[in-house]
């Protein structure tokens, strides 16, 4: 995990497929995570986006 992954941990993923993904957008605040999220579903309808914590192991 890189220094600037382990900043922004509060991931915005969009699933291409079963067993693809793509990380979107990254946040340090959830606050800031949820309400991106919710202006990508206004605008992408038929698009699912998925708000994860991904935390370093």
């Amino acid at each position: 995990m890189t220094y600037f992954e382990q900043l922004r941990p509060w991931c915005i993923i969009r699933n291409l497929s079963r067993n693809d993904c793509i990380v979107v957008a990254r946040f340090r605040r959830h606050n800031d995570a949820t309400a991106y999220l919710q202006v990508l579903q206004r605008q992408v309808n038929s698009v699912k986006f998925v708000l994860k914590f991904n935390a370093q192991i």
